[in-house]
């Protein structure tokens, strides 16, 4: 086994305890909103698609989850009002996800603050290229944005 050095210790820790601290402050920005970071991430998904819809196997690949752990979220989130489901057409197996009205509507009264949290606890406090760094390291290590 080959152990971290001192940088690549430093650096590891470095990069966890800035993913918590981000992570926590934009969830908490979002929970004054009344939406987790899953919701957020099911409706913001969800509103990039066509007819803002989206079969349950696509969604759970694009948020990197389980089917199982996605249905049991879509469960609550369809009891709020924010997403419903049908039946897909193309797979008599599966189901679809659709964004409600009153899903989109929640989502664009979150997202200009969560857009205004992820810019105080994160992007302002990045120089242009430090961000470019950033963007590249994820690249290579998680594919990045595009990737994931």
């Amino acid at each position: 086994m080959r152990w971290l050095g001192p940088d690549e210790e430093r650096a590891w820790r470095a990069y966890r305890a800035m993913v918590t601290a981000v992570q926590a402050a934009t969830a908490r920005d979002l929970a004054a909103a009344g939406l987790s970071e899953a919701d957020y991430e099911v409706l913001s998904t969800l509103s990039e698609r066509p007819r803002h819809t989206s079969t349950l196997r696509e969604q759970a690949a694009k948020m990197d989850w389980s089917r199982s752990r996605l249905s049991r979220h879509a469960t609550r989130m369809e009891a709020r009002g924010l997403v419903r489901r049908a039946p897909d057409p193309d797979d008599g197996r599966g189901c679809l996800l659709i964004l409600t009205e009153q899903g989109m509507d929640t989502l664009k009264g979150a997202a200009p603050g969560h857009v205004a949290s992820v810019r105080r606890h994160f992007v302002d406090r990045l120089a242009p290229e430090d961000l470019a760094a950033l963007e590249r390291i994820a690249a290579k290590v998680g594919g990045g944005a595009e990737g994931a």
